[in-house]
């Protein structure tokens, strides 16, 4: 009758790379990344211009830090600012969190985590001095926006492209929130 064909059992190999070669190329590979990335941390200025973007961002995180304790004690003095102050703070806070990059603990949330109650301790020794008045007040954090948006203007002329960015953007909302704070005295 018909005659059954005979068909051969060996393996068929497969396309493509082999395992063996797959493993050696990417033995291959992470041995370039090491020596590519051993050889740009022994330049030193390369060292030298990320010690001094670090020293930029630690610098300007604190100076906001600095400018949102400013806010809270301000709305711990003067509660009936809150709905004013509150999205101003709020900015101010993502400013420190921007310069932070994730690496260190964010200041308090909100305000009303460093608001005192009647009777408490009050505010921390480190926390500046609020004027009496709501609107002497409103005008001290206006002038502590202003000047920090003065410095930061006058920084990013010598930082790193990237770093120049945040900065004279940050500037630009410290300018901004200086104006929106004056012009609610008119």
């Amino acid at each position: 009758m018909f005659a059954v064909p005979s068909y051969s059992t060996a393996p068929r190999s497969r396309p493509g790379p082999r395992r063996r070669s797959l493993l050696t190329g990417a033995a291959g590979v992470a041995s370039a990344a090491l020596v590519t990335g051993c050889s740009n941390s022994a330049d030193p200025e390369a060292a030298a211009r990320r010690s001094a973007v670090r020293r930029l961002r630690a610098r300007a995180a604190e100076e906001s830090a600095e400018l949102l304790r400013r806010y809270d004690a301000v709305l711990a003095a003067h509660p009936s600012l809150t709905e004013r102050l509150d999205p101003l703070r709020s900015e101010v806070r993502r400013h420190a969190e921007a310069f932070r990059d994730g690496r260190t603990p964010a200041p308090p949330a909100s305000a009303s985590s460093t608001a005192t109650a009647p009777g408490a301790a009050g505010p921390s020794p480190s926390a500046p001095d609020v004027p009496k008045d709501p609107g002497d007040a409103v005008r001290a954090l206006a002038e502590a926006e202003r000047k920090l948006a003065d410095r930061r203007g006058k920084a990013l002329l010598d930082a790193p492209d990237e770093q120049a960015r945040l900065l004279a953007s940050v500037a630009a909302a410290g300018a901004a929130h200086a104006y929106l704070l004056t012009e609610g005295d008119k």
